[in-house]
């Protein structure tokens, strides 16, 4: 059997990739247990040595990455490229911290002398990451790089809309000295992957992707038997709030990139914002204005900032959400004939501003996945409260407001901030994940942290170790 990757703005075959047999896939894990116990072995500064040179030979591989993710997924190729440096800046800064991360933790046994205590971080062995399509290097990355510096061996499962992406990442480790077998790349139909996360040789899931699938693998990795560990990091319908104080200028330009850029095809995108009343009608007419200059075509073409999403059926259930929108009373602001690539029956999907929204309509509550954003006119902070936290997802939430100086303004955004049920709140910036914070998220937005110290922990498992020192 083979999957076949269609190119969303050809919609062309773009690549096929075979699948294993069911005894293959047993082989792969046995393989990647047998070199998974010497690597552990292996000293950490060596480790890290390899995961150095491993950045450089990504970096290397910049103009490929680039242009094979654009033909795979559609997103613009002046785009791509920032992919390639956000994986390299999450790969250096994991490296940074993995001595500190990784070190024994020492008791101080002034309290019982003869005595010595500590606790080990040791790897779990083999780790199965399931990646998405839509920043497949950097949350490939997220999970594969730590992983492996804290001494286990990774089974990487690309999606099958970008598979060169696994083999990429793969061709630089091995460049850099990696072990042949501690990094495997395997293309799987979702029987395939059923049976390679019940094999009892992985110990532990990290996935990404859908809140239904991430159901799924969940399932799965109990039915298996073992107490394996599962990270899940799933959707999101993340929420912005401008207050009264913002400044219109700076915010609007920031929330349309944040609900726009990759086709809105984040989980992370903005897909709902509420405005206080007395800035609702401007930040409208500045974000229909930006949104008009958006040019929607073939993402290979330098001028193009706005690509297809990722298939037909996508974009289908995109115009749907907005379609049911305008029957329950909605107004589109974004006419038709300024984005002319976008036509029934193709990948391609005009960007669209909903106002008269409010949250019995699907696009204010469930997830879009596409470059489609409601705009809600709210009161006061309690009610943008209220709204931001009336939904099923807590990943990420932004607050808008010109807090630098106003003691006030700041308060007002921390009072938001324990309020919000999410697992990153920012402050007059979104859609951007810094390494040394722990992403993570509540609800149906998953579970498990990546990234930051804490990307760590559940990729080891502690050891305790505790020693009489015998005296004579």
């Amino acid at each position: 059997m083979a999957q076949v990757t269609i190119s969303p703005h050809t919609l062309e075959s773009y690549i096929t990739r075979n699948y294993p047999s069911v005894e293959e896939l047993e082989v792969i894990a046995e393989r990647a247990h047998t070199t998974q116990t010497l690597w552990a072995e292996v000293p950490l500064d060596d480790r890290i040595a390899i995961a150095e040179k491993f950045v450089e030979e990504f970096q290397k591989l910049g103009d490929e990455v680039a242009s094979t993710l654009t033909a795979q997924m559609g997103r613009p190729i002046k785009q791509s490229p920032g992919e390639v440096r956000g994986t390299v800046e999450r790969a250096k800064y994991m490296i940074s911290i993995a001595k500190s991360s990784l070190a024994d933790v020492e008791l101080k046994d002034t309290d019982k002398p003869g005595f010595r205590r500590f606790i080990k971080r040791v790897p779990l062995g083999v780790v199965l990451v399931i990646a998405p399509w839509n920043y497949p290097y950097l949350t490939s990355i997220n999970s594969v790089l730590p992983a492996i510096l804290a001494g286990n061996s990774v089974v990487l499962k690309p999606s099958p809309q970008t598979p060169l992406t696994g083999e990429l990442l793969r061709k630089a480790f091995i460049a850099a000295g990696l072990p042949e077998d501690l990094l495997q790349v395997v293309h799987l139909s979702p029987e395939l992957a059923e049976a390679l996360i019940k094999n009892p040789l992985i110990k532990f899931v990290s996935f990404t992707g859908s809140v239904a699938t991430g159901h799924l693998v969940a399932k799965e990795a109990t039915l298996s038997g073992a107490f394996k560990g599962v990270a899940l990091e799933l959707g999101g319908k993340d929420a912005a709030y401008v207050r009264e104080d913002a400044d219109l200028d700076y915010t609007t330009a920031e929330l349309v990139d944040g609900a726009f850029f990759n086709s809105g095809q984040s989980c992370c995108a903005i897909e709902r914002i509420y405005v206080h009343q007395s800035k609702y009608d401007d930040f409208v007419n500045k974000f229909v204005e930006i949104a008009k200059t958006y040019k929607l075509g073939d993402p290979t073409k330098e001028e193009v900032n706005l690509g297809p999403v990722v298939t037909v059926g996508s974009a289908d259930k995109i115009r749907k959400q907005v379609q049911d929108a305008v029957m329950a009373g909605a107004k589109t602001l974004l006419p038709d004939q300024l984005f002319p690539a976008a036509k029934e029956g193709t990948a391609f999907v005009a960007p669209q501003v909903l106002v008269d929204v409010d949250h019995n309509m699907d696009v204010m509550t469930e997830e879009t996945f596409g470059p489609i954003v409601g705009i809600m006119k709210v009161s006061d902070d309690k009610e943008a409260l209220h709204l931001m936290n009336d939904s099923k997802y807590g990943l990420t939430a932004s607050i808008w407001t010109d807090a630098a100086g106003d003691p006030k303004s700041e308060d007002a955004f921390l009072k938001l901030c324990d309020g919000l049920d999410v697992g990153t709140v920012f402050l007059n910036r979104c859609d951007y994940l810094d390494p040394a914070l722990a992403w993570t998220g509540s609800k149906d937005s998953g579970r498990g942290v990546s990234l930051s110290k804490f990307g760590y922990d559940q990729l080891t498992r502690p050891k305790s170790v505790h020693m009489k020192i015998k005296t004579s």
